[in-house]
């Protein structure tokens, strides 16, 4: 087990890689703790969550929304959980936002921890803290920024995932490459998606890297004042998609680095557009796409990330370097419509 502490405002997270589900019981007293997870995984390692206090809920990113807190609410009043109650979400980037969240409000505030079981949420969901609910097409448009006790990584969960999911995952760990590592993109570029899923050497490292990628940036900027907008890297046009869409996660986000890397070399001569179609291609998503820009755009403009009638916009200037860019809504407007 490794394990890396990273301090935030007034927290800390513990991360454990190279673990096991199986460890849980000696981070967290398993009287004291309400495991919340959904209907798929619980069926995927039923045998594993023995003698755990679990709540099970529907899969599927339409439930997180407030009724599906308020029962888990009611939930935990019934099991008479406490200020001493941990919430553990084991499961994907839906279920750790929905645990994060309930914990953040029950009681003013319970200590939570995640076990991510999608790559989407190791390498991104259940890192830094951001916890929230939809509301409509508005995606977590509800929430707190209060980080986790601890994080712990067991790939092997990653077993039962079907290809969809980590083509998901890919879709994150492209958007960090593209913003902060070019050596990773690099090595993106020289392997597929077959060759992480085959080598467990290769994916525990890459999880790692990627965690850690995000770590920092939420160290350094917890509250997204600077350097944490990066993060939003394909996801503002992204998350206007996917709900209107009915897309993945990933298949947005995707469709939103493509355009943005067009937008990048249109406003700022960025030269490397190519290359970053080409690998969000190989790895089996989406680039571009036909959609209803005006509707699309009616609902970006609501996006968490406007100021008055400008966006902060994250653009490449190279690959490995994202930059935060101030675009008045006119200006972005037209940029999509000529896309």
């Amino acid at each position: 087990m490794k394990h890396k502490r990273y301090q935030f405002s007034s927290s800390s997270t513990d991360f454990y890689f190279d673990t096991s589900l199986s460890q849980l019981g000696k981070l967290v007293n398993k009287q004291q703790a309400v495991i919340i997870t959904d209907d798929n995984v619980y069926k995927a390692h039923a045998s594993k969550l023995k003698g755990w206090n679990t709540i099970v809920l529907k899969p599927g990113e339409e439930y997180k929304v407030q009724a599906t807190v308020d029962s888990i609410v009611e939930q935990l009043i019934a099991m008479e959980a406490d200020r001493k109650t941990t919430l553990i979400g084991l499961g994907g980037g839906v279920i750790t936002d929905i645990t994060g969240y309930t914990a953040s409000v029950y009681m003013r505030g319970l200590s939570f921890g995640f076990i991510p079981t999608t790559l989407l949420a190791m390498v991104d969901a259940s890192i830094g803290g951001k916890n929230g609910i939809d509301v409509g097409v508005y995606k977590n448009m509800v929430g707190v920024i209060r980080q986790p006790k601890f994080l712990l990584y067991d790939v092997s969960l990653l077993k039962t995932l079907p290809d969809a999911e980590w083509r998901n995952g890919f879709a994150e760990i492209i958007k960090h490459a593209c913003i902060k590592d070019a050596p990773l993109f690099s090595l993106l570029e020289k392997n597929d998606l077959a060759a992480f899923q085959k080598s467990k050497k290769l994916l525990s490292a890459l999880v790692e890297r990627n965690a850690h990628i995000k770590g920092k940036v939420v160290q350094r900027d917890e509250f997204e004042k600077g350097e944490r907008r990066l993060l939003n890297y394909g996801h503002t046009l992204g998350h206007a998609l996917e709900n209107q869409y009915e897309l993945s996660h990933g298949q947005a986000v995707a469709i939103g680095m493509t355009y943005a890397a067009e937008i990048s070399e249109r406003l700022n001569g960025f030269k490397q557009a190519e290359r970053v179609v080409k690998v969000i291609g190989q790895y089996g998503l989406p680039t571009y796409a036909s959609f209803d820009k005006k509707k699309v755009f009616s609902v970006l403009k609501m996006d968490k990330k406007r100021e008055r009638k400008d966006i902060h916009y994250i653009l490449l200037e190279k690959i490995g370097k994202g930059i935060v860019q101030s675009i008045p809504l006119q200006q972005l407007e037209k940029n999509i419509q000529a896309l």
